[in-house]
């Protein structure tokens, strides 16, 4: 089946990418909102775009044409965040902090997130998310007519369980099993790492 974009509604394109670009890693990133209240909201259109300086995209859309998201406006009024990496464990918490609430309202409080010290002076982190990162808002790029906001966050701090690591011929080994990151699929559907595969890169 061949499919024409240009023949298509927003809504229809969206429904296919999420359908066919699989799986997603989830971005849990955590603000703090003007009122001190913790917000935290995954996005799964994220990824890493650079080592050097270290460096993440997400996109996150409005709530309505004149409305950002919250994580958006509390990025560009605070310039911090915290990305979280959750762990197929944390589903539910992940899933249930995608609603939309008011300001009086944290995800953290209604899903029972304990949050613990992080960077000094700065956001915590989720206790159990088994890796979180300190970023800081670098730049923003508008796309499409909505507009979409493609967000790059550079990173100054990064968490990882300790039970998810070891020493391997000199440098860290990040065991992904032990991380078992939660990934997104289309429409209500989740996904864990299922069989992990290695092949040597070829020289």
């Amino acid at each position: 089946m061949d499919i024409n974009f240009s023949e298509l509604k927003p809504t229809q394109i969206y429904h296919l990418l999420v359908q066919s670009i699989l799986p997603r890693p989830i971005a849990w990133i955590m603000t703090e909102q003007e009122n001190g209240k913790m917000n935290i909201a995954p996005f799964s259109f994220f990824a890493p775009v650079c080592s050097n300086p270290p460096t993440f995209v997400v996109s996150i859309g409005n709530k309505s044409p004149q409305q950002p998201k919250d994580t958006y406006a509390n990025l560009k009024r605070t310039g911090k965040c915290v990305l979280h990496i959750a762990s197929t464990a944390q589903i539910d918490a992940v899933n249930q902090s995608a609603a939309s609430l008011s300001d009086e309202e944290s995800e953290v409080e209604l899903n029972d997130l304990k949050v613990v010290p992080f960077v000094a002076g700065g956001l915590g982190r989720v206790e159990n998310a088994p890796v979180a990162f300190a970023c800081k808002f670098q730049q923003v790029v508008e796309l499409g007519a909505a507009p979409q906001h493609i967000v790059f966050l550079e990173v100054e701090q990064m968490y990882i369980d300790d039970e998810a690591t070891e020493q391997l011929e000199g440098r860290m080994k990040i065991s992904a099993d032990k991380i078992d990151p939660l990934a997104k699929l289309g429409g209500p559907e989740y996904a864990g790492l299922g069989e992990i595969l290695a092949r040597v890169r070829p020289g």
